[in-house]
């Protein structure tokens, strides 16, 4: 992934498995107010690095690479950047997560270690701190983060090769093991490649205050590093889903849930519509046309993605809806707006196989303590996606991810 971007998680809060086949996860959702807090921090921490060094244009970069939520330095090596099993470019995976708004849990090893993880359909690879991780958190925050002790558990196998992704401020570094993997305590999944992190530097300060430990990818093969399958693929291959369909169910103002083997038809209203992948590395789709009021971006491509929570696009089309809306840049190329043009916001339509898809303008913010947060962001990704379509795109409809079918559903939510 390379991306810069606010980003989704995903939390269990618990799971159950149904008569239907279905294993249901709860997600608990991350507070506008923690969202907003987070930001207003990153712009004063951003604006006091400014002033002490007269705002000189590399320290603005600085700044900058500092909240890089998802992005990437095109200059750098690539062979720097991230050791990869072709060594293509498109599978150089480069993310940041410091607003992840949904939690959840995986379990790894024999007896199960716990980890709060991201469920991200932009990866394909797992990873969590191992013990001993530097710059992996204190215990006085959230209580620490936890790390898998592979001594402890009985089903761990030595892999060794090496694992690197290059952020904006660093690199993640560690190396790669197997062991096996529990979903929602009805999905084993064995031998799972899986990434231990010796050096969580990479991510600063946003992995560090960050409620998750690590990451499981739910992309595609084409995105992992060093040749892993994803734990959905394993999942898929041994047998313990039904089908090799997953789905979101994102709440507004409460926890969500992701669906496991299928998806859940009391979820949503109406038929289900669906997109083919234009390609099968990102869920990536093609766009006809996206639109705010008079402004309009013409035919262009996405991802829909469950680790993002904002939507993101290239910056001169951001731009162009933010002064549209009068929503104001700030120092850390995000937006804010007037709380009071919330309820006269134009809707943001997104045209797909000639189907409209709404996210209704009261829903283009975030909003607390009397600050509203333009709910998208300008990211330009030369040779990736045009738009990431993310948390706030996703609450709106009930989403299918059809692994078998290379194809992504919408419908209407009744979450």
């Amino acid at each position: 992934m390379l991306f810069r971007s606010i980003v989704l998680a995903l939390s269990l809060a618990s799971a159950q498995a149904a008569d239907d086949g279905l294993v249901r996860m709860k997600l608990k959702k991350r507070s506008a107010h923690e969202m907003v807090a987070d930001h207003l921090k990153r712009e004063n921490d951003a604006l006091r690095l400014a002033l002490e060094n007269g705002s000189a244009p590399e320290v603005m970069d600085m700044a900058k690479k500092s909240v890089m939520l998802r992005g990437s330095n095109p200059e750098e090596d690539f062979e720097e950047q991230v050791q990869v099993a072709e060594g293509a470019s498109e599978n150089i995976i480069i993310k940041d997560y410091s607003n992840a708004q949904y939690y959840g849990e995986v379990m790894i090893g024999t007896p199960p270690q716990k980890f709060t993880v991201i469920f991200d359909t932009g990866s394909s690879n797992l990873w969590v701190p191992k013990t001993k991780c530097k710059n992996c958190g204190y215990w006085f925050i959230h209580g620490g983060k936890s790390k898998y002790d592979e001594s402890k558990s009985s089903s761990f196998k030595k892999d060794g090769s090496d694992f690197k992704i290059q952020y904006g401020s660093g690199s993640v570094k560690g190396f790669f093991s197997r062991d096996e993997i529990t979903l929602a305590k009805d999905i084993v999944v064995k031998d799972q490649k899986f990434a231990e992190v010796a050096n969580a530097g990479g991510l600063g300060v946003g992995y560090v205050m960050g409620q998750f430990d690590g990451i499981l990818g739910l992309g595609f093969e084409k995105l992992s590093l060093g040749g892993a399958n994803t734990v959905f693929k394993n999942a898929i291959d041994q047998k313990v889903v039904s089908q090799p369909v997953f789905s979101f169910a994102l709440g507004d103002n409460k926890d969500g849930e992701l669906t496991l083997g299928g998806y859940d038809d009391s979820k949503f209203k109406g038929e289900i519509t669906w997109v083919n992948l234009s390609e099968a590395n990102y869920w990536r789709i093609n766009i006809e046309n996206i639109s705010v009021g008079s402004v309009s971006s013409g035919a262009t491509n996405g991802i829909v993605d469950s680790g993002t929570s904002l939507i993101t696009g290239p910056s001169t089309e951001i731009a162009k809806i933010a002064h549209s809306v009068g929503a104001t840049h700030n120092i850390m190329g995000e937006y804010t707006i007037d709380c009071a043009k919330v309820p006269t916001l134009s809707d943001l339509e997104f045209t797909i196989n000639k189907k409209v898809y709404k996210v209704p303008g009261k829903d283009l913010v975030i909003q607390a303590s009397g600050t509203c947060l333009f709910a998208l962001m300008g990211m330009d990704i030369p040779t990736g996606p045009k738009w990431i379509l993310g948390d706030v795109f996703m609450r709106q409809y009930y989403t299918i991810f059809d692994y078998g079918n290379e194809r992504v559903g919408f419908a209407e939510t009744n979450y």
